[in-house]
């Protein structure tokens, strides 16, 4: 939160924000699309590994460092809105910039394993594995999490054998776009959120409300920048393949990780995790449908989106 006596500086902090957010994802959309060119790596995965750590950062530092300070209502309640925002905020908003395409491997792999995060995450909050049982819990999150990351390391590798490389700059020149951008956005996103946390505190919200709404929302912003400037490129793979792969992040790395520090109490955030499994699966049939997600199909994501945000704050 903003140190008392500098709330003056709540909006100019918030611009800021903005400004580094804008550029930073602009110049991380551009060098993973040449990076994954230059090696023949498909800009999927370089997006599910590579941008989905950079703009899971913010959540990683809020639900980590809440961890520690034995706030476990916002290091959970983070996570389970982040996931919720991604794929109802960020990709209906990308949707209506520009309808994006989907690549149908992604049913086979990458939505089938956010699938079966979302329903470890439920299993495990149900059964107290993340709460009387949490050091056992993070330790196979964060085990899952591992496997995640060499499966796809594997199978960038094989890509990397198989595909024609094209030239598309230095490589270490389009490396440091990525590592820039991801600068940019990250520190864009902790301005943004600090403002926020600063105007939802003088109101006197609830810590689980502020942040399953506010504070989700402001991590949520490197993915909704990142996949909105994806799809106006037209780089559809980097605007799915960022909110899949975050989520993943954010279950298996940023939970398990949180979870090694205290019970996470997320038994008594059942509703909200009920209501992530039927976002996600409500996912299903929007991505397959036509293999698009269309401009009307984003509207009704942003609809259902706010349903979510008026019933944490008036039910």
């Amino acid at each position: 939160m903003i140190p008392e006596g500098l709330e003056i500086l709540v909006i100019p902090i918030f611009i800021v924000g903005v400004v580094l957010l804008y550029k930073g994802s602009d110049i991380l959309v551009n060098g993973t699309a040449k990076t994954a060119a230059r090696l023949g790596i498909s800009s999927l995965i370089i997006s599910l590994i590579v941008v989905a750590f950079g703009t899971s950062a913010p959540e990683f530092a809020i639900s980590v460092g809440a961890a520690i300070q034995n706030e476990a209502d916002i290091s959970v309640g983070n996570i389970i809105g982040s996931c919720i925002a991604n794929l109802l905020l960020v990709l209906g908003i990308s949707a209506i910039i520009r309808p994006i395409s989907v690549n149908k491997s992604i049913f086979k792999r990458e939505m089938l394993i956010m699938l079966g995060a979302t329903i470890i995450l439920f299993a495990f909050s149900f059964s107290g594995l993340l709460d009387r049982y949490h050091l056992i819990g993070g330790v196979i999150f964060l085990f899952l999490f591992v496997a995640f990351i060499a499966y796809f390391l594997r199978r960038a590798k094989k890509e990397r054998d198989n595909e024609k490389k094209y030239n598309h700059g230095s490589i270490q020149k389009n490396i440091l776009f990525i590592i820039f951008g991801i600068t940019g956005v990250v520190a864009g996103a902790y301005l943004l959120i600090e403002s926020a946390i600063t105007i939802a505190d003088s109101l006197g919200i609830d810590k689980i409300i502020i942040a399953l709404s506010m504070v989700a929302i402001g991590t949520s912003i490197p993915e909704l920048v990142v996949s909105a400037m994806a799809a106006y490129k037209k780089e559809s793979d980097i605007a799915v393949g960022n909110v899949l792969g975050s989520n993943v992040f954010n279950i298996l790395l940023i939970l398990g990780a949180s979870a090694l520090f205290i019970p996470l109490n997320a038994i008594f955030s059942l509703d909200h995790l009920l209501i992530l499994l039927a976002v996600t699966l409500i996912m299903f049939p929007i991505l397959y449908t036509g293999h698009v997600i269309s401009r009307r199909e984003g509207v009704f994501m942003l609809v259902l989106y706010s349903f979510f945000i008026w019933y944490i704050f008036f039910i």
